[in-house]
């Protein structure tokens, strides 16, 4: 940046093509790049127009600098201000709020360099940057946005190290190694701020006053949603198992019970007085644990959902800080809030279990109703079973129609044509295709025809190994739907009717999938292993992300006290322990500093810097060489190269002994060592 009271940007009306840029159009131009990378990220957050807007502005920024003209006039900016003000009013409602926010300090940052005259202007622009950068973090703390900001707070320190740096065409390597050695001298710090700055609620973490939707399981079921999901290659979740990982087929992580139907669309129960939604109500599902339990850990990304996806089935409320959670009547675990952040727990879990009542006096009548109108031909089908088959149980009518599943010629499959009004009836006569909510609900059609009571369930299922961190993975393509029947003596039975027509989707990992794009199609022929090796080393190291940053809570950073001797740590102990190495560490510093001081002079120091960058070019000069001495042995160099070195080797002279000389202005050290990295020296 120029200095103070220059203008960037305005150079000779009509001039000619130059050689290179000057100095203003050059660091004008990287600073518009570094402030289009920090903008780049939040395109997808922001308006359109605020979008076409920072790119307008930072084009005519650019092309004023490269051809110097003069910069727009104050009523262009109040005209531009004004109008942004209104469209980012008309567009959120609000001026107020994080995506209000978010618009409108993109639009200030933007419009504030089309006035970018001199150097305090150019501070303004770095600040407003900075805190641009960190409003990325608003709508994702992913380990690519990190690193993508990252090269932003790199940028954005050459930019201010270069408008520090004197008047002429230092670099911009140079400042870059500058701003690269303050990053890594302010590293230890952040470190330390991470671990021990206390974590206070609310005002820790990311507001989410206006969350966008999330992919992910719904809270109904239309005939075809889960096929949507199973294009959906996004983790939802990642389970690490204490000890031995359940068989594939026992691996069923229980989302929304869904128990009314309307012909079209699947829906949960409505709460009444005194249901199953009232927290702890647990107890009313009557689940009776079977077998040693299954203990392991879930990171479950954001849903916005307050949903905790268990395997079933856990009696114990999963370990969640921060939040409490209960159980509905149908085994479902809900968090006391919607899950907007990725958030880890530990659960205990039962594979092998009972529930429900054991006589159907106690089942509620919605288990068994069918809209009137809708499956005709089921409905005569059940009759049909229950007389050929009802004289031998509810258990052999179960059966009767996985055998039909079995031996009908069904097929699993992502594309089975869009389902009209009689669904059921499509699908057992006339398609005979479908996805799991296919087969699920038409399922659960069929037995509640034939008055055993069904529902459906919706979760994940199975799930794959990361052979890279040993974390068991669920995606958005594992999302699954299933049956449960109420059997007299033996309560709600997982029937899963999808593996009567493809027993590989819950038994081998066997997944419908989209045709591969042309890069991995390219991958796969190169190397079929090649891909999933590099999927699984980049899911690991996100994994490895959330664990030990996303997930670095206040309960992590007390049990990092009770580490180091605390015994009931709280948070004031933190910020106390973190006052005392931050004094401690300045204390340090301080000491340090004096101790160089007093150990050699300043004066010293840079003569012997200047005698080691000419040993390095191969003038081996003796440790006591005045700087006369070497201003001589400087003879085999180019003359203009020569001249300057010799010249400040000679002003380096006069500051040490003759301090007095009236015939030139004396400089200082700090200017000397200033000049000095600027210098032509030899390589």
């Amino acid at each position: 940046m120029p200095p103070e009271g220059a203008q960037p940007g305005l150079g000779r009306p009509g001039a000619g093509p130059r050689s290179h840029l000057p100095r203003e159009a050059r660091d004008t131009l990287f600073l518009l790049a570094v402030i289009a990378w920090v903008i780049l990220p939040q395109l997808g957050n922001l308006p359109p127009w605020c979008g076409a807007l920072a790119a307008g502005v930072l084009a005519w920024r650019g092309w004023l600098a490269v051809a110097a003209r003069p910069l727009p006039g104050r009523w262009w900016l109040l005209g531009l201000l004004a109008l942004t003000l209104g469209a980012t009013y008309a567009t959120h409602r609000t001026l107020l709020g994080r995506d209000a926010g978010v618009t409108l300090i993109v639009v200030l940052l933007t419009l504030k360099t089309l006035e970018l005259r001199a150097r305090r202007d150019a501070f303004v622009v770095f600040f407003l940057g900075f805190f641009t950068m960190l409003t990325n973090f608003f709508y994702s703390q992913s380990l690519p946005t990190a690193a993508a900001m990252l090269v932003a707070l790199l940028g954005l320190l050459t930019a201010l190290v270069n408008a520090h740096l004197p008047v002429g065409r230092p670099p911009l390597v140079q400042a870059m190694k500058t701003a690269g050695s303050l990053a890594l001298w302010g590293a230890p710090v952040m470190a330390l701020m991470f671990l021990l700055f206390p974590r206070l609620p609310p005002l820790w973490g990311i507001p989410g006053d206006a969350m966008s939707g999330r992919s992910g399981l719904s809270a109904s079921m239309q005939v075809g949603n889960l096929a949507r999901l199973a294009l959906d290659e996004s983790i939802a979740m990642r389970v690490r198992f204490d000890g031995p990982v359940p068989p594939q087929q026992d691996l069923y992580f229980r989302g929304p019970v869904l128990s009314q139907f309307d012909g079209r669309e699947w829906r949960p129960l409505q709460p009444r007085l005194g249901s199953r939604f009232s927290p702890g109500l647990g107890g009313r599902a009557n689940l009776q644990p079977l077998g040693a339990p299954v203990r392991y850990e879930v990171t479950l990304e954001p849903s916005n959902r307050p949903w905790l996806f268990v395997l079933d089935a856990a009696a114990l409320p999963p370990t969640l800080p921060g939040l409490s959670s209960f159980m509905t009547a149908e085994l479902q675990w809900i968090a006391s809030q919607p899950i907007t952040d990725l958030v880890r727990y530990r659960a205990e879990s039962h594979p092998v279990f009972r529930h429900g009542p054991l006589s159907a006096a106690a089942l509620w009548p919605e288990y068994r109703e069918l809209p009137p109108g809708f499956n005709p031909r089921t409905l005569q089908w059940a009759t049909e079973l229950r007389r050929a088959h009802g004289d031998q149980g509810d258990a052999a009518l179960v059966r009767a129609a996985l055998d039909r599943l079995r031996s009908g010629g069904y097929l699993y499959t992502l594309e089975p044509g869009v389902y009209g009004e009689h669904s059921a009836d499509e699908f057992w006569f006339d398609r005979k295709q479908g996805f799991c909510e296919h087969i699920a609900s038409a399922f659960v059609v069929l037995m509640r025809a034939m008055d055993i009571p069904a529902r459906i369930v919706t979760g994940y299922q199975g799930g794959e190994r990361n052979p890279v961190d040993g974390f068991w993975v669920l995606r958005q393509s594992d999302a699954h739907a299933w049956a449960e029947v109420w059997l007299a003596g033996r309560g709600w039975q997982r029937v899963d009717p999808t593996s009567a027509v493809a027993p590989g989707r819950t038994g081998a990992f066997q997944r419908l999938t989209p045709a591969p794009g042309a890069v991995a199609a390219v991958l796969g022929q190169v190397s079929p292993d090649l891909a999933a090796s590099l999927r699984a080393a980049w899911e690991a190291l996100n994994n490895g992300w959330n664990q030990w940053v996303l997930n670095y809570t206040q309960s992590k950073q007390l049990d990092l006290l009770k580490r180091l001797g605390f015994s009931s740590p709280n948070w004031q102990d933190l910020g106390l322990l973190l006052i005392a190495i931050v004094v401690a560490a300045s204390l340090g510093a301080a000491a340090w500093t004096l101790l160089e001081r007093r150990r050699q002079d300043p004066w010293l120091r840079l003569l012997a810097r200047a005698r080691q960058r000419l040993a390095a070019a191969g003038l081996a000069l003796p440790a006591q060489a005045p700087p006369r001495e070497l201003a001589r042995a400087l003879q085999p160099l180019p003359p203009t190269q020569r001249q300057a070195l010799q010249d400040w080797l000679l002003r380096l002279e006069r500051l040490r002994y003759a301090p007095g000389a009236a015939d030139s202005p004396r400089p200082g050290l700090a200017t000397l060592r200033r000049e000095f990295r600027k210098l032509p020296w030899p390589r």
